[in-house]
């Protein structure tokens, strides 16, 4: 593992030994379950995250039932993902739940921030973070518009993903450095989903974090309550 520095924001998992030439044909058709659920904590995600912004800007604070929340959410989808789609590097099927599982091979978690900053907090998620949606845009692909009409493009990870298990299918195993690759990108794009998401006043740095092991949390500095 290359050593990184600390984050407020980590995000870590492992590859299965053993695992399957071809499941990944059908995990995602599998996981459809857990879609139609995380489509309803989205919503709930939002609201949350709109409840959220008033109470960091009148308080500085993140309640912390509401921040337990967002996070139970973000680390469900990430364990979704990683099963299904976006690394594809476990046959264990995600658990229905919120809290971390210990057992199972992907974690994400957030430090809880004490205190956060209530001018940043009206320009943080839409204007400072423009920089980071262009690259991570550029990583898990969007729509785009061109010629009057819209069209889809594929992103940086799923073209990886891709090439990862199918190089899985005619060798048996999975890539390690495509592996601990997608593992960095995946870390770059829940760094700015918690910071646009205002559970973080960190901004997300400019840089891959390579491998399965993420560096331990560390504690959002305490923010004045004026800036």
């Amino acid at each position: 593992m290359i050593p990184v520095a600390a984050s407020t924001v980590r995000i870590e998992a492992s590859v299965d030994p053993g695992l399957s030439r071809w499941l990944w044909l059908v995990k995602w058709l599998l996981a459809v379950p857990h879609y139609i659920v995380l489509f309803f904590l989205w919503i709930a995600f939002v609201f949350v995250t709109v409840v959220a912004f008033f109470a960091i800007l009148f308080t500085g604070r993140f309640p912390r039932s509401l921040f337990d929340f967002n996070v139970g959410v973000l680390r469900w989808n990430w364990r979704v993902s990683y099963y299904a789609h976006t690394v594809l590097g476990t046959d264990r099927y995600p658990p229905f739940t919120l809290a971390d599982v210990p057992d199972y091979p992907a974690h994400f978690d957030v430090a809880y921030p004490e205190r956060l900053s209530r001018g940043l907090v009206l320009v943080k998620w839409w204007l400072l973070a423009i920089p980071q949606y262009i690259v991570v845009g550029m990583f898990v692909g969007g729509w785009a518009e061109g010629s009057g009409d819209s069209w889809r493009y594929g992103g940086l990870i799923p073209f990886l993903s891709l090439v990862a298990v199918i190089i899985l299918a005619f060798t048996a195993r999975y890539p390690v450095h495509l592996f601990d690759f997608l593992l960095g990108l995946a870390r770059w794009v829940a760094r700015v989903a918690a910071y646009a998401a205002l559970m973080t006043d960190e901004y997300p740095p400019f840089r891959i974090d390579l491998g399965g092991q993420d560096s331990p949390l560390t504690r959002t500095p305490a923010s004045g309550s004026g800036r």
